[in-house]
């Protein structure tokens, strides 16, 4: 990544917990193709990406990790065959519940202000 440039921030939702938990063990992510573009995007032009991770209906967040490669070609099998892109490295800093009412005065200014969650 390049030096002296912003730090971006992801909320990325999950389906299930398993697959919070396989990150968790593997120290790897996958994401939808969808969402590659901008991810790896976010990693070669930025000094640091956070990825916030929660699953969906969850009204938590089950921890935070820094993105630790680009996204590559290669597939995992962890994930079955939910449509999910390339893998990724990912080095877990906190692995934790936190409710989302912790994180409310946490507003983003790219999404009209709205609480992060």
């Amino acid at each position: 990544p390049r030096q002296n440039t912003p730090v971006r921030y992801f909320i990325m939702k999950s389906s299930n917990l398993q697959n919070i938990d396989i990150s968790q063990q593997k120290g790897i992510w996958s994401t939808t193709p969808s969402n590659e573009r901008k991810l790896n995007g976010a990693f070669w032009e930025s000094n640091m990406v956070y990825l916030i991770f929660s699953v969906q209906g969850s009204g938590c967040f089950q921890g935070f990790a820094r993105m630790g490669s680009a996204i590559g070609c290669e597939k995992s099998q962890d994930w079955g065959s939910a449509g999910f892109g390339g893998v990724f490295k990912v080095e877990w800093i906190r692995k934790e519940s936190i409710p989302f009412q912790f994180a409310h005065h946490l507003l983003n200014p790219w999404n009209d202000s709205k609480k992060v969650q």
